[in-house]
């Protein structure tokens, strides 16, 4: 990477990290996101991500990316889980369990509804 000599440089970068964003931010798919920081990891975040890609393969869902995070901030609602459609709002869920991802994934991404007994407001 060059040096940032001028504000120029500096909004060139901004401006082709914002592009890249754009790219990969697909409308009208849906983004599950996982916190896999150190304190998801200790709460079952690993088999909460386990349970939405099997959620996902078993039920043969398409345009839904998952990716995974570090710590979201609120360590006492691991596993945390958030999930977007579209270009709707972020919604993020707390106590994320595997047993409780099939209802999250199923009520939010399958029939497009929030599904209130996990959601944290934040």
């Amino acid at each position: 990477m060059n040096a940032i000599k001028s504000l120029e440089d500096l909004k060139k970068i901004r401006e082709q990290a914002l592009e890249k964003r754009k790219a990969t931010a697909v409308s009208g798919s849906t983004q599950v996101i996982v916190g896999m920081g150190t304190c998801g990891i200790a709460a079952g975040a690993r088999e909460t991500m386990k349970a939405v890609l099997d959620f996902i393969e078993n039920n043969n869902i398409e345009n839904v990316v998952v990716t995974q995070t570090g710590c979201i901030g609120i360590c006492e609602q691991e596993p945390i889980l958030q999930i977007v459609v579209g270009e709707s709002e972020k919604t993020t869920y707390g106590k994320a369990s595997p047993t409780v991802v099939e209802k999250i994934m199923q009520s939010h991404v399958v029939n497009g509804k929030v599904y209130g007994e996990n959601e944290i407001q934040i």
